[in-house]
């Protein structure tokens, strides 16, 4: 795929879905505090941009009332999609903390405790479970699998931390995982949430078909093994310090590392909801774009805050001498591309309903437009 100009849609990105492993998405722009109009999104207006504050300040500030009603929102209110985003990390929190309980072996449920339990964002699990409400599932359905790409996002973060990999010492505004627990066990704690994220899927999901249930199992492993995150890690540590790295190269590396799981997160919830292949992949191209979306604006934030703004080290991407997209094409031309992906990815919700739609609308732009 030639990257003369590099910035090919999500559609021509999509075409070449046929084998993971050989995908080459698509690149697409974007200012972050953008100047867009409605009128860029779709035609039903329901895409008005949102600037937010992180959800783990928004959890820091407010608590959740008990026995609150089930938040719905208008698309064009901000308030409510705040409200929106407590109510579901909230419930991500309580069910992630019953999940994962302090027992024998101390030591490694303590270590996968500091990391799950650390805050975060919790995009994956609202976004698996925004897409199962969309067709008709309820959050209830969703929850395990939400729980279990959290958990699988977070083995991630915790080895991705180690010396040997990103050598990091501070994440989510926290010390590392290996800085309290050492190299040893953070190898191990991470090893065990992957492993009990399936367990969880398949013992906790209820009142769905058993072959949905095998179905997101199937999903999810493809999407963090040699043929998605693992592939764009491996990938990406290989590509340390070579000068010879360019777009499509680049591309191929977030689209596995990032977006995979972020897809996955989708899917899973489509699937669990009930939707037909057709709306599966509708749902994995907008989750595709959104995915690559959230990689760009992190290359972004890497070079433009700081690491007590972003909660992690910021420019050691820059240390460590790693491609980036604004390293190959310039900040300006990276927000383009962000822009341009958050369009093209609200662009395949154009056939579903507009209220059931408005969390996975908001979501996108809060990708978009967030600060760390």
């Amino acid at each position: 795929m030639s990257l003369v100009n590099p910035f090919v849609t999500c559609s021509q990105m999509n075409n070449l879905q046929s084998s993971r492993s050989r995908l080459t998405p698509s690149l697409l722009p974007h200012p972050l505090k953008n100047k867009l109009s409605i009128s860029h999104f779709s035609p039903n207006s329901i895409t008005k941009p949102f600037i937010l504050s992180p959800i783990s300040a928004i959890l820091a500030k407010e608590q959740q009332e008990e026995g609150k009603t089930t938040q719905t929102f208008s698309p064009s209110s901000t308030s409510n999609f705040k409200a929106y985003m407590l109510e579901k990390a909230s419930s991500v929190n309580k069910a992630l903390e019953e999940a994962v309980l302090l027992q024998e072996p101390l030591k490694i449920h303590e270590s996968m405790r500091y990391s799950l339990l650390a805050g975060g964002k919790r995009v994956r699990p609202m976004l698996c479970i925004a897409a199962c409400e969309l067709v008709g599932g309820e959050e209830s359905t969703a929850m395990p699998s939400a729980c279990a790409v959290e958990m699988i996002h977070t083995m991630s973060l915790m080895h991705d931390d180690l010396p040997f990999m990103d050598n990091d010492d501070l994440r989510r505004g926290k010390p590392t995982n290996h800085k309290i627990f050492g190299e040893d066990v953070t190898v191990l704690a991470g090893d065990a949430l992957l492993a009990y994220a399936f367990e969880h899927m398949a013992v906790a999901t209820k009142g769905v078909p058993s072959e949905r249930i095998v179905r997101v199992i199937g999903e999810l492993a493809k999407c963090i093994g040699s043929e998605g995150l693992v592939a764009g890690q491996v990938v990406d540590i290989c590509s340390e310090g070579n000068s010879d790295v360019g777009l499509d190269h680049l591309e191929f590396i977030h689209i596995h590392k990032t977006a995979a799981l972020l897809e996955g997160s989708v899917v899973l919830g489509a699937i669990l909801g009930g939707a037909n292949d057709q709306e599966v992949e509708k749902l994995r191209k907008f989750a595709r774009c959104i995915g690559l979306l959230f990689q760009v604006v992190d290359d972004i934030l890497d070079v433009t805050k700081s690491s007590q703004e972003l909660g992690k080290t910021a420019g050691k991407d820059l240390l460590a001498d790693k491609t980036t997209y604004p390293k190959l094409i310039g900040i300006d031309k990276s927000k383009e591309f962000a822009e341009k992906l958050n369009r093209e990815a609200q662009e395949q919700l154009a056939g579903f309903d507009p209220q059931k739609a408005a969390p996975l609308i908001a979501l996108a732009n809060y990708i978009a437009y967030r600060d760390n």
